[in-house]
Parts: structure tokens; sequence; C-alpha cells
């Protein structure tokens, strides 16, 4: 049975069962860290390929092998997808490294491609003003959903997991479980509570229940969000894709732009290193591009 199935385990019988004892115990150690289930299974992926293809015992390993590998591996494919690849192998090997099951270090930073840091997707004020009235005519839940996405910052995830007894509605929090099975309290705005009420009313009142319900009565998933998010920024006109993050990225520049703090965002989007808040600083705010104009025309 799928259920059964231990995401932190590997049982690919290509890697020697030394080198698999190994390995098991360094993904149980994401596990016990509180590493998504995403992330462990990423990581699983990433190593046992490494491990099936290099049939070279782990304490006999050298930097030139891993090289070798990263070089074969990475033809045709994209820097992001081979810096995910050398951060998997670089933290196994930095456990190995700990564990003693490795002498010296067999990965280099210098390998690590240079990735371009672009700037996060998100709606201008016309585009939300657009979303917005396009929301008006959807169902209540649909219209609940989108107006919590946009007014708590919070992932698809994080909602798709909710339950009814994680809101309280007179003091427009949220109760979230972030990454890591993190808890934090996030706000959202008096707009989404007015309709988040009505949509409770039309439901059972079971607390237990989740918050956002498919037409099968169960969880609306995180597929199943992005199918509206998606559709919708189709009916309001949208040039760019209206996915989940973005939603979550709007959140984030129309706080900063409201001048609110980079410590207080972070803390409602989740972020544990405010290095990833400080990218919104960067985008550069309606009153800027509007000086801009009028300085240069």
């Amino acid at each position: 049975m799928r259920s059964q199935v231990k995401y932190w385990e590997s049982t690919n019988e290509e890697i020697s069962s030394k080198t698999r004892m190994v390995l098991n115990e360094y993904l149980l150690s994401l596990k016990l860290s509180n590493k998504a289930e995403a992330t462990v299974t990423k990581y699983r992926w990433i190593l046992e390929r490494f491990f099936s293809e290099c049939k070279i015992s782990l304490e006999a390993l050298t930097s030139g092998d891993v090289l070798k590998w990263i070089n074969n591996f990475s033809v045709d494919k994209k820097p992001k997808t081979v810096d995910l690849v050398l951060s998997a192998l670089s933290s196994f090997f930095q456990f190995c490294l700990a564990e003693e099951y490795l002498e010296c270090k067999v990965i280099k930073k210098r390998w690590r491609p240079k990735i371009p840091h672009s700037l996060p997707k998100y709606l201008t004020e016309q585009e939300y003003a657009r979303v917005k009235l396009a929301a008006e005519t959807l169902s209540l839940r649909d219209r609940s959903l989108i107006l919590f996405l946009f007014s708590s910052g919070c992932r698809s995830s994080e909602a798709s997991n909710l339950n009814i007894q994680d809101v309280n509605l007179e003091r427009r929090t949220v109760e979230v479980k972030g990454k890591g099975k993190k808890i934090r309290f996030v706000h959202f705005s008096e707009e989404c509570a007015l309709i988040l009420k009505d949509y409770l009313q039309t439901r059972s009142g079971d607390l237990r229940e989740p918050l956002f319900m498919n037409k099968f009565g169960q969880r609306l998933t995180k597929s199943g969000i992005y199918g509206i998010t998606t559709k919708l920024g189709k009916k309001a006109g949208l040039l760019q894709t209206l996915h989940p993050h973005c939603c979550r990225h709007t959140f984030a520049t129309n706080m900063l732009a409201r001048g609110a703090d980079l410590q207080f965002i972070a803390d409602e989007m989740g972020h544990a290193d405010l290095n990833t808040t400080r990218v919104y600083a960067r985008i550069p705010s309606e009153e800027m591009i509007l000086a801009y104009q009028n300085k240069m025309g």
C-alpha cells in the first residue's frame, strides 16, 4: 500500500546496502528536523540517481568522481536544476563528514552555477483591481479563497491544509502550519472575513472540516486552488498566469508599498530568513515609476 511507504527511506536495490544505510540515516535526519515531505522526497530521488549511476563506494568517492557525474548530468539541464542537485549532494556529503563516513570534502562551492536573481511576479494596482472585480462574480468559496490568498500571503499548501477551527473571524486571524510544520498566526482583510463568514454559513458547522472544500466534500487541493486562480486570471484578462504564488507576491509588494516593516511581512509570510523577504524591496513601487515618468517622460 502507498500509505505504508516511508518517503524518508530508500529501497533502491541498485545502491549498495552500506551506502543505502547511510543514505537512509541522512534522510531520517531530514525528517526529524521537520523538512517538508516534498523536500525529503526530492533529495532522496536525487541521491538515489547519483548512487545508482555512480557505482563507486561512498568511502572511496573523490571530488573528481562527483564532478564527472555532475558534468554528465548537467547536459541540457537548466541552471536551477543543476543548483538543486548540487544542494542535495552538498547537504548529504556534509552529513557524511559530520558523521565521519567521509574524511574529506568531495564537492566544491565553485561548481555552483550562477543563477540570475529574478524579481517575484506580482500584480500591478490596475491588474489587482481587475482581478478583484472579476472575483465578485465567483462563488462564495472561490471568492473567499481569492481574498484570503491576497490578504494573508499564505501559500496554496497552507490554505489547502486549513480547517475551520483554525480561523478566528472576529480577530481576522488564522493559525497556519507552514514549512517544517512551524505554526504561525497570520491576518486577513475585513472584506475577506465578511465573505468567509457568508461561505461558512453554507457549511455543516463542523469545525473539524477543511476550510475550503471541493464539490465532493473533500479538502480543496493545491491543484484545485491553482485551477481557480488561473481561471480567474484569464477572466480578468491578465497577460500573465495568475498562480497562487503570484497572489502571495502581490500581498508582499502591497504591504511594502503601504509602509509595512520587512520583519512584519516576513513573519506573516513565514520566512525564516529575512533576506528572502528583502527581495521585495528591490521591486520599484508605483510611486517610484510615476516619479521617473514625470522626470524622464
